[in-house]
């Protein structure tokens, strides 16, 4: 971890950025007058992870027409998943 000032971080962002991002620092934390006020992290990705209560029953389909070819009424009768 590393701590600048707001000075520092503004005169060098770009370089702090780039040891976040890749990944020599795990973080930077900025201060004013010696408090922490901010942090610089890596940015992650959405990993699109589908929660709820159809979860591992319907499959991710890339368009409505493949959706709608599945009979799911059916599928969930039978205690399947899809």
């Amino acid at each position: 971890m590393t701590m600048v000032s707001m000075f520092e971080a503004k005169t060098n962002l770009s370089r702090y950025v780039a040891s976040v991002e890749s990944q020599q620092e795990p973080y930077v934390v900025i201060t004013r007058n010696g408090k922490p006020v901010a942090k610089i992290v890596p940015f992650e990705e959405d990993t699109g992870k589908r929660i709820g209560l159809a979860e591992g029953y319907l499959p991710y389909l890339s368009s409505l027409d493949d959706f709608n070819s599945i009979d799911v009424e059916s599928e969930m009768a039978n205690g399947g998943s899809l």
